[in-house]
């Protein structure tokens, strides 16, 4: 059977409202989920013997003993060339140890025991940025397999395997706009802003989700308003935001460079940081932008919403 490749989009939150902490250690959230067109990848094809290897420009970040890739300005164009490990060989990484390989196993227990396969990702985005990365590669890695072996994508275990494995995977598994609560993983359809022009940018720091809810001051400032998904965002917030900053204040840079570009509609920081986003107008609009980040030594992603 040939190799199948699924996209494991980046995902931003349009707006995150955190209410409170939970008796489990989780935080009550309110959350619109969006998705890019664009982001990272996971090919999978059935192996003798199961085996992942990880390619791209951030591959190195998830390596074992190679130094992680700093965010830098050249959004897709950088060194892509495999990584190598401490053994020499190109891109390989151990089995376990990271939330692709985590899906995988959870994947073949529950729908096909006594199967192997062979799992590249093509890490493209950077890692610990506020865009699920990681989520959407698990994610991902669900969805090809269910493919690979007939799955339905509707099939209730499929989203029982992604909310065991964090919060934002389910969102992820679905791929679509959606209204996230609880934990982030009860998911509400809604309509989305399909082909708005999205620009991402990271300075080049890695922000620990954990710290951030940490430095959070526990204050629930109140819901995501109802409306149209642009009204919504628009008059939301994201309470991850001013903890972010305190501990990379690098962010409030990029915000002030998005919020003064033409013809943006919306910016605001994704998740818990570093990485923002600016919807734009037109593609154009978005590009400028994207050439002003650059400029200043940043990592962008210029894309449009799914």
């Amino acid at each position: 059977m040939p190799a199948i490749t699924e996209p494991a989009p980046a995902k931003i939150n349009l707006a995150l409202h955190v209410r409170h902490r939970r008796p489990d250690g989780y935080h009550d959230l309110e959350t619109l989920f969006a998705f890019a067109t664009d982001g990272d990848l996971i090919t999978v094809e059935p192996a003798q013997a199961n085996s992942f290897t990880i390619t791209g420009p951030f591959a190195a970040a998830l390596l074992p003993n190679t130094p992680p890739k700093k965010a830098g300005a050249q959004s897709g164009t950088a060194n892509d060339e495999a990584p190598r490990s401490s053994s020499g060989t190109p891109g390989n990484a151990p089995w376990h140890g990271n939330l692709v390989t985590a899906a995988a196993d959870a994947f073949t227990t529950a729908f096909a025991p006594e199967t192997h396969h062979a799992i590249t990702l093509e890490k493209h985005l950077p890692i610990a940025s506020g865009i699920g990365g990681g989520s959407a590669d698990a994610a991902a890695t669900l969805r090809v397999l269910a493919r690979l072996h007939g799955v339905p994508p509707t099939d209730p275990r499929l989203h029982e395997i992604a909310a065991k494995l964090g919060a934002d995977v389910p969102a992820c598994l679905a791929n679509r706009t959606t209204l996230g609560t609880g934990k982030g993983d009860t998911l509400t359809n809604l309509e989305g802003l399909s082909g708005t022009p999205l620009l991402l940018v990271n300075p080049g720091v890695a922000v620990s989700t954990a710290a951030v809810f940490k430095t959070w001051d526990g204050h629930d400032r109140g819901p995501i308003p109802e409306g149209n998904l642009l009204d919504c965002a628009s008059e939301g917030r994201n309470d991850l935001e001013p903890p972010a900053l305190a501990l990379a204040p690098i962010i409030a840079e990029v915000r002030t460079l998005l919020d003064a570009a033409h013809g943006v509609l919306l910016s605001r920081m994704s998740g818990s940081g570093a990485t923002c986003f600016a919807l734009f107008e037109t593609a154009e609009a978005r590009d400028t932008a994207a050439t002003a980040a650059q400029a200043r030594g940043w990592w962008t992603l210029a894309t449009t919403l799914a």
